[in-house]
């Protein structure tokens, strides 16, 4: 009998009653859960990342140790077995996780934390952007260079949502990584916060990959109340066929010119760049393949559930993910306005050729989904107007713009 209680004791059910909050976060997993699967919402991530808060979330299932990524480092000599000094306690007295230690022992490494590490030295976000590119058709944006200014404007969010969430008293490190949410472009906000606030990557994740799902939702009553059923039924002229040379000099230009500008945006820019460079050259189709399918598919499983694995029970539930929540539809509003609103300025100069100012809203980095809500909304308005491949330029150029922008983020705060 003694034995039957001891093993009572260790499982899940009897430590869950120490500490509710785990109820909470295994209600939360399954509610995500069920819109991965039933409403479809971002799938391909959202399902890893709900799965990842419920594997974390298990009482005495020790798959992820917060204290191994404490303060932002990666403590490798925890890693190794070394023990818990109350000098590194004291040190972490401003954390939650600081309460949770005991002097003296030591942790057995975890499946997720392993996993961790690739989202933590950034591994998984670069080698995810090699299949963007790779997918990724920059044929729209050369055929027509003035959509790039629609996709930087978009970004315009970011940075205004970075002003308010320093006011609502967030540091200058978590609020550039919050702003990150307004790019809509998941592995560039999963990359940014994990450099700059690890501590918020799981509510960030899962408010980045939310809203982006949500685009067809959110974006639409911003786009109508901008614009007037005239400028909805600006009909496009056919962009100019692209040639393989351009579209093979691209990539390696903007590689170029990039990295110099901003070269902390380098790892994105660069992998995102040679993806896309396997995709136009024509020699390497083997490799586009790859990184488009298997390795993309193998990264994504990896960065979700280790990304999910961040949202425990002492992290996810305070006010601060309420906020991170709130200011994420901000900053997403905030770029799709002001993509709509730059292409009804650019309007004004131009006499002839007019930019349907629906495809300014696609500058956020949901491809090709902002894309497809340009080209519904302009149809509402005239069935015959084909704005898809138009609202191409300013969607792809979008990913572009959101990786500068972290890329600067990262250099003026990391």
């Amino acid at each position: 009998m003694d034995a039957i209680l001891d093993f009572l004791k260790t499982t899940g059910f009897a430590m869950i009653a120490d500490n509710w909050k785990v109820i909470i976060m295994l209600a939360i997993s399954c509610l995500l859960l069920y819109l991965a699967i039933v409403k479809k919402m971002e799938p391909l991530l959202l399902l890893p990342i709900a799965f990842g808060m419920l594997l974390t979330n298990i009482p005495g299932a020790e798959m992820f140790h917060e204290v191994l990524f404490v303060d932002g480092h990666i403590h490798w000599d925890l890693f190794g077995g070394a023990a818990i000094t109350q000098e590194f306690i004291d040190g972490l007295e401003n954390t939650v996780v600081a309460s949770t230690l005991t002097a003296g022992e030591t942790v057995t490494v975890g499946l997720l934390d392993v996993l961790y590490l690739g989202v933590k030295l950034g591994v998984y976000p670069c080698l995810i952007f090699i299949g963007v590119g790779a997918s990724t058709d920059f044929g729209p944006l050369i055929a027509n260079p003035k959509t790039l200014l629609l996709g930087a404007a978009a970004q315009v969010g970011i940075f205004i949502t970075y002003l308010g969430a320093t006011l609502m008293g967030f540091t200058s490190a978590e609020s550039g990584a919050i702003a990150i949410i307004g790019g809509a472009d998941g592995p560039t906000a999963i990359y940014t916060t994990s450099l700059l606030a690890p501590s918020l990557l799981g509510p960030i994740a899962i408010a980045a990959y939310s809203y982006m799902a949500l685009v067809p939702v959110i974006q639409p009553p911003i786009m109508r109340a901008l614009t007037t059923k005239e400028e909805r039924r600006i009909v496009m002229k056919e962009l100019r066929p692209v040639s393989k040379t351009e579209k093979i000099i691209f990539p390696i230009v903007v590689t170029i010119f990039v990295a110099l500008l901003v070269p902390s945006a380098a790892p994105l820019i660069g992998c995102l760049m040679l993806g896309n460079l396997m995709r136009e050259c024509g020699v390497t189709e083997r490799l586009s393949k790859t990184v488009q399918n298997e390795l993309m598919n193998i990264c994504v499983v990896f960065l979700g559930v280790s990304v999910g694995a961040t949202a425990t029970a002492n992290t996810f539930l305070n006010l601060k993910t309420l906020g991170i929540l709130v200011l994420g539809i901000v900053a997403f509003s905030l770029g799709t306005a002001s993509g709509v609103i730059l292409a009804k300025i650019m309007n004004l100069f131009s006499k002839k050729n007019k930019i349907n100012p629906l495809i300014g809203a696609a500058g956020v980095s949901a491809v090709p989904m902002a894309s497809r809500v340009a080209q519904r909304e302009g149809q509402k308005e005239d069935p015959s107007n084909f704005l898809l491949m138009h609202a191409m330029g300013p969607n792809v150029s979008g990913v572009i713009g959101s990786a500068i922008a972290a890329g600067v983020l990262i250099s003026l705060l990391g």
